[in-house]
This record gives C-alpha cells, structure tokens and sequence, in this order.
C-alpha cells in the first residue's frame, strides 16, 4: 500500500489551498483515513478524520470550522480542504490510512490506529 500526498504550499494567512492523497496498492481495502500534521521537535498531531463511506469526519479543534475532509468517489482518494489558513498552521501534512478489509464505519484521532502513512507535504503560511 501507498499513499501519495500532494498540494502543499506557500501561502498567505487567510488563503486557502487543497491537500488531496491517493492510497494504491490494495483492491480490498476498505479504510477510514486521516490527516495529521507535524512541526520540527513536536509531536505528530491529528487534523482530520473521515471514515470509509465518507459520511462520518472528525476535526482538530484548532481546524474545526476552517478545514474540510473529503472523500472521492472512488474512495482511494481523500482531500483536506484547508480555508483561512494562519501562521500556525505551518506543518508538514502527512495521509494516513488503517488497513481495514470490512468497512471501516469509525473515524480514528490517533496516529496508532494507522497502518500506513505517505510522504508529507509542507504548508507553509506566511503572515
């Protein structure tokens, strides 16, 4: 399994820029996926949480009501749709993905309830 982030940048505070992530590799997955976000000498953080089906989502309190989690239709994509971004958003955004082959109806918060994560993409919000 893979998973292929992208869309990262640098912009400024009040601007808004999409994340999207692409899982390959495994035709029977059924897994809910998230974002985190992590900043040199910090701890990875959870951001956001969506589950299988794309109907269930969970949100950071520090991004509740400016970032959106989505899911495509496919369900091998999600996206992280970030609005309004300030300073402290500045990270590097890492997909994670559970390996689950039943539907994976829950959202996880935790970085341990993942199996697999991409590469990371840096945002970087200017002031």
């Amino acid at each position: 399994v893979q998973l292929q982030a992208s869309g990262g940048g640098l912009v400024q505070a009040g601007a808004s820029l999409r994340l999207s992530c692409v899982r390959s590799g495994s035709s029977f997955s059924r897994s809910a996926m998230g974002w985190f976000r992590q900043t040199p000498g910090k701890e990875r953080e959870f951001v956001a949480a969506i589950n299988w089906r794309g109907v269930r989502t969970s949100f950071a309190d520090s991004v509740k009501d400016r970032f959106t989690i989505s899911r495509g239709n496919a369900k091998a994509t999600i996206y992280l749709d970030m609005n309004n971004l300030k300073p402290e958003d500045t990270a590097t955004y890492y997909c994670a993905a559970r390996n689950s082959i039943l539907s994976d109806d829950d959202v996880y918060t935790r970085a341990s309830d993942y199996r697999f994560w991409g590469q990371g993409t840096q945002v970087t919000v200017s002031s």
